[in-house]
């Protein structure tokens, strides 16, 4: 499998259908209820068999919740894939039906939306050149009553340009532009090694992570660095890395971002709205981006 230029997308429409799948853990009911409800307020659903599902940490068998990825991406009237949540399972998916899901997409592209665990399709996303959206899912949609952002990016807004960043490395640097790519630390470390693997040549990388301790996330950076992964990459943005506390050391995991990511000569931001903590805000990954200083503008979204 090798990556491919994101070519845009048809922008959804009030109306249009939209597949909701639980790819990761098991859902609570009352927020799913409360999801699905916000969402047939302005589009057409169809739900995942495998949605209401349990299956120990995994919102039903890999069989069930791989099937509902592919009935998505087979139905030519799902013009997207909303993912419920995250949690743990998709890396399981992935060496069985990635390459089918890949062939899907080639023939029918449609977003993606979802974050944490689901950074791991958003890599098959990539693979495919189809953009996708890092942002909220469907039981935190729920919640907090949608979020007039995300709807108007899904129907072909750009993400507004975020400023107030803080600079962490190259402060006082040029305009740079590439497309965005990114996600998960964690899901990201944990897809070395495999075809879905990062590729952040040429293109802007943005990272969160939550619950992991400073360390960790230094063995992660580490790995990516070591493999490769972020040679050629044009600027990084980091999103809330939320509850990464420091252990008895006292080393934060703002010094060690810093220091992993500081060496590798391009602009570095901090502060960016997205993330497990209470803002975020999504983005697009394929979208081409332009870095300035304590800034970042979306230069197109889904179109």
């Amino acid at each position: 499998m090798t990556s491919f230029a994101f070519a845009a997308l048809t922008p959804l429409q009030p109306g249009d259908a939209v597949a909701v799948v639980a790819p990761s853990g098991p859902l609570d009911p009352a927020d799913l209820d409360a999801g699905l409800a916000w969402c047939q307020g302005r589009y057409r659903v169809r739900v995942g068999a495998s949605l209401r599902a349990r299956h120990g940490f995994l919102a039903g068998d890999d069989d069930a919740r791989a099937a509902d990825i592919t009935a998505a991406l087979e139905d030519p009237s799902v013009r997207a894939v909303l993912a419920a949540r995250g949690g743990y399972g998709i890396t399981r998916l992935l060496d069985q039906h990635a390459r089918r899901w890949i062939e899907l997409l080639h023939r029918d592209p449609k977003p993606l939306v979802g974050f944490s665990d689901v950074t791991a399709l958003h890599a098959v996303w990539a693979l495919a050149g189809v953009r996708s959206i890092h942002g909220a899912m469907l039981l935190a949609l729920g919640r907090r009553g949608g979020d007039d952002e995300l709807t108007g990016v899904l129907e072909g807004a750009p993400p507004p340009t975020w400023t107030g960043l803080h600079p962490v490395a190259c402060g006082d640097h040029p305009p740079v532009q590439g497309r965005a790519v990114g996600g998960n630390l964690a899901i990201m470390a944990a897809l070395l090694g495999t075809p879905c693997r990062l590729h952040a040549d040429g293109r802007v990388l943005f990272l969160e992570d939550v619950g992991e301790a400073p360390y960790r996330v230094d063995r992660m950076l580490t790995s990516l660095r070591s493999s490769a992964s972020l040679d050629g990459v044009r600027a990084v943005v980091l999103g809330e890395f939320t509850r990464c506390v420091p252990g008895a050391d006292g080393i934060t995991v703002e010094a060690v971002l810093r220091e992993r990511l500081g060496s590798l000569g391009v602009p570095v931001l901090s502060g960016a709205p997205f993330g497990h903590g209470a803002h975020h805000r999504p983005w697009v990954q394929g979208a081409l981006v332009t870095v300035r200083p304590g800034e970042v503008a979306f230069e197109d979204g889904l179109a």
